[in-house]
């Protein structure tokens, strides 16, 4: 029996949420051909924000990476509602992580590694991808981190 990303996750501890609904005037996930654009996901958890806060200020960079984490899992999560079955994903091609920091905050890659680990972990070889980490002054909900992906859909 192959395994799927499903039982892989399981195996890492990591139960899918229900994909979180928009807060506003936006569709949380766009599939145009075979690319499907996540949007923004925020680290919520049981439908509440984790953490709140900006990096190097409120929270430290391990806090900030786990905040990542869990924004990986809400990108699953919304690429699961969006296909019906995460083994229809080809591969991640790229994921943007936003993080809300100081001025003077400079590890934002550190930060972004919670999401990317987690995806690599998951995915398998499907799962390895371009990156951005971005600092910003500030984000939706005054959350910590928010990230975006593409994914190419078998």
């Amino acid at each position: 029996m192959t395994e799927t990303v499903e039982t892989r996750l399981l195996a890492m501890g990591v139960r899918l949420p229900p994909a979180a609904a928009p807060a506003a005037n936006y569709v949380p996930f766009s599939l145009t051909g075979k690319l499907l654009f996540t949007a923004g996901q925020l680290p919520l958890e049981g439908g509440k924000l984790a953490a709140t806060g900006l990096l190097g200020r409120d929270l430290g960079t391990a806090a900030g990476k786990d905040a990542a984490r869990l924004c990986a899992i809400n990108v699953l999560a919304q690429a699961k509602a969006a296909t019906g079955d995460l083994d229809s994903i080809a591969r991640l091609v790229k994921i943007t992580v936003f993080v809300a920091s100081t001025p003077d905050f400079t590890e934002q890659h550190l930060v972004a590694n919670g999401a990317s680990d987690l995806l690599a972990e998951a995915l398998g070889d499907k799962g390895r991808h371009a990156r951005s980490a971005v600092g910003v002054a500030s984000l939706p909900l005054n959350a910590p981190v928010e990230v975006e992906a593409v994914f190419e859909i078998a």
